[in-house]
């Protein structure tokens, strides 16, 4: 991992932030438009415009919903669909489905939505008349020849309470976050996508800017899932075709005590910063009320000077004399609010950069909400879904002049001291750990791997000498930021199930992993643990959970190359760290990543499956978080999690003893139980397991 230190300089803070730093190439080439008028995603996504089933898995920023626009009217003028409807999950995202004149920059027609089908603008829904008149309106629609619609995911969901999913046939239904979903029977939209589908009479266009939702509930059925025609634009190609931004930190730090306490060291008037604090329930609430912990915070800025009557901010004076422009989201009072919500729909919010400095927030300015001069996304304690992670560090990843570093910063609450509170809180911390790993592989470049001597593959460059036989070959394609690395010993998928989930699906495993308290807390603070108990055992019993019916070949197939890409970005991360550390100048190549995989390549000299087993998960980030968190807590946090020792089970077993074959055909020998080495003695133990396991079974039926 990289220390901050450069970051912290230019923010004039007092401490240092751990955190991990991603540089991109800013090729501009995400930024690039077509013929049409379309960006590289967009064009992507149109190319597919004739699917009836189209999901879109695209980063913020990268302009879902004027691919959208661009899909919907091909759907109705050329493929003859009757109309469109867009569901977004709240009113305020409904924005960036307003008018476009799209024959500007190229296309045949332009995507204009009438102002009474704009359900968007209606007043609260939280009204029964307006809630029951919005559904009313629908109908209207529905009945009329207009072609295009915008209302809340709330509002479609009434409606086909109330017409049925038969009302909608031969119509494109556009769902924006589509992550709000699942399979669950509680999800009433779920279970209407569902009839939809079941039905098979609409076209259905799902965007969302997460590769997962976040929890353990699946968004839709797999069954579902596989009639759906996949776009991916991943966070690198966004990023990596910027014009202006170059490095994204992605930071945690603990504080003790109330936050209040601590948010002057994380929290920089210098930045344009969109600050999210605790709900009111939350463990790192300090039940002062949601307004004063506002009132607070400003304290900590300055002097307050009142409110500006005309867009409703908090003026707060600075020492400096500087004025602060406070946009105070979480005051609902309902003319303040309105009027705060107004200024920040206003052009000049996403025109000039001065139109506002800091925006705190609670539940909103999330999803959807596009602040182009956000420069550092702050958010207070451990928030429940990743997806909602990804969401808010996607606030801060717009593209602007002179903006060439942002920030997202993870404000945690230390574990009390105390062993009862320890035991409770060490899981959130974890969680909170685990968002910025995993948000850590989601942002580098995808990771491809082949046996050792494969060949070259097309379209990859291998450096001047071109690939070369015998060598340690990193080739690199510079069209997508694809890297692939050959490896010693690897193991080739045998099923055509298992390469697609190597090639496509790698990230939902990251998840599985990544959000398994029990590996992750082994991996960060227990040393009696080998690193091959985390890599082979832990990770490998997790792919076999989600995928019980493959064959053990691809399941070591998948784990390897999950470990591999795991283990050498971590790698990376530690060569990124001694090269900041030699150059003090700061400076950095913006090919930093694959650099740093062909050095590595070059010293390991021949990078072998058996040696990535043995470097441990996530191992650098507890250098991070000792840093951070206070050294009695630590050695609690530490004392607590390796006291768990979790006993034995068979499919543990199972997992070190086919280890213990390949010990057995490298060593000519079994594993030993009075080895020094620890992993040998845990495979010597799972064989003295399943040995018990055999003796008890014949004793309980001798007749066998």
């Amino acid at each position: 991992m990289t220390n901050c230190h450069e970051v912290i300089n230019s923010m004039s803070l007092s401490h240092n932030l751990p955190s991990a730093r991603m540089s991109y190439e800013r090729t501009g080439k995400s930024k690039d438009f077509n013929t049409l008028g379309m960006r590289e995603m967009q064009a992507r996504a149109f190319e597919k415009r004739n699917e009836q089933y189209l999901l879109i898995k695209s980063p913020p920023a990268s302009g879902k919903s004027r691919a959208l626009m661009y899909i919907a009217l091909d759907k109705i003028y050329k493929q003859k669909l009757e109309q469109v409807i867009v569901v977004v999950p709240e009113k305020s995202i409904g924005a960036s489905f307003y008018n476009e004149k799209l024959t500007r920059t190229g296309f045949w027609t332009d995507w204009y939505v009438k102002p009474q089908w704009d359900l968007c603008s209606f007043p609260a829904i939280d009204n029964p008349k307006v809630a029951n008149s919005k559904v009313e309106t629908i109908k209207k629609f529905l009945e009329s020849s207009d072609s295009s619609l915008v209302c809340t995911h709330a509002t479609f969901r009434f409606a086909v309470e109330r017409f049925g999913v038969e009302a909608f046939d031969n119509r494109l239904i556009a769902i924006d976050e589509f992550h709000h979903l699942s399979i669950d029977k509680d999800n009433v939209l779920g279970n209407q996508f569902k009839m939809f589908m079941d039905r098979d009479k609409v076209h259905i266009v799902a965007m969302t800017g997460s590769y997962f939702r976040g929890d353990s509930v699946p968004v839709i059925q797999p069954e579902d899932e596989a009639r759906f025609c996949t776009v991916k634009y991943t966070y690198f190609e966004q990023l990596n075709g910027y014009e202006y931004l170059k490095d994204l930190d992605l930071c945690y730090r603990f504080y003790s005590g109330p936050y209040l306490n601590s948010i002057d060291q994380v929290l920089d008037p210098n930045l344009k910063t969109i600050l999210h604090i605790p709900n009111v329930n939350s463990r790192e609430s300090t039940f002062k009320g949601k307004i004063a912990e506002v009132g607070d915070i400003m304290g900590k800025l300055g002097e307050w000077q009142g409110k500006d009557p005309k867009t409703g901010f908090d003026l707060v004076r600075r020492p400096n004399g500087e004025m602060l422009k406070i946009a105070d989201l979480v005051d609902d009072g309902p003319e303040r609010h309105s009027k705060v919500l107004s200024s920040l729909r206003n052009p000049d919010f996403k025109n000039e950069k001065e139109h506002v400095d800091i925006i705190i927030a609670l539940g909103m300015a999330k999803e959807g909400f596009d602040w182009l001069w956000c420069e550092h996304a702050l958010t207070v304690g451990y928030r429940s879904s990743l997806t909602e992670i990804i969401q808010i560090i996607g606030r801060a990843t717009r593209d602007a002049p002179n903006k060439e570093r942002v920030m997202f910063t993870n404000l945690i609450a230390e574990p009390d001291a105390t062993e009862e509170k320890v035991t409770e809180a060490v899981n959130d911390t974890l969680k909170a750990i685990a968002a910025s790993l995993l948000m850590e592989q989601v942002l580098v470049p995808k990771l491809t791997f082949a046996p050792a001597g494969n060949g070259a593959e097309e379209g990859f460059y291998y450096g001047e000498d071109g690939y070369k036989s015998g060598a340690q070959n990193v080739g690199h394609d510079s069209q997508s930021g694809e890297v692939r690395i050959e490896i010693k010993g690897l193991v080739q998928p045998e099923s055509e199930e298992a390469t697609k989930i190597i090639n496509d699906d790698l990230t939902e495993l990251k998840v599985a992993v990544i959000q398994n308290n029990e590996a992750l807390a082994k991996a960060l603070f227990d040393d009696d643990i080998p690193p091959e108990e985390i890599t082979q055992v832990y990770i490998g019993k997790a792919i076999r959970r989600i995928y019980p019916h493959l064959s053990e070949q691809d399941h070591e197939a998948i784990r390897q190359r999950l470990v591999a890409t795991f283990n050498l970005n971590q790698l990376v991360q530690r060569e990124n760290t001694e090269a900041n550390q030699r150059n003090q100048s700061g400076q950095k190549s913006n090919t930093a990543f694959i650099d740093s995989i062909r050095k590595i390549a070059i010293d390991v000299r021949e990078l072998d499956i058996d040696l990535i087993d043995k470097i441990r998960p996530f191992g650098d980030h507890y250098q991070i978080i000792s840093k951070s968190m206070n050294e009695d807590v630590l050695r609690q946090v530490a004392t607590v999690i390796s006291s768990k020792k979790a006993k034995m089970d068979e499919e543990e077993a199972q997992v070190l003893a086919i280890r213990a074959k390949k010990f057995l055909a490298d060593n000519q020998k079994l594993p030993d139980l009075s080895s020094s080495d620890p992993y040998e003695r845990r495979m010597a133990e799972a064989i003295e397991f399943l040995k018990r396991k055999v003796r008890d079974r014949k004793h309980d039926d001798p007749i066998e």
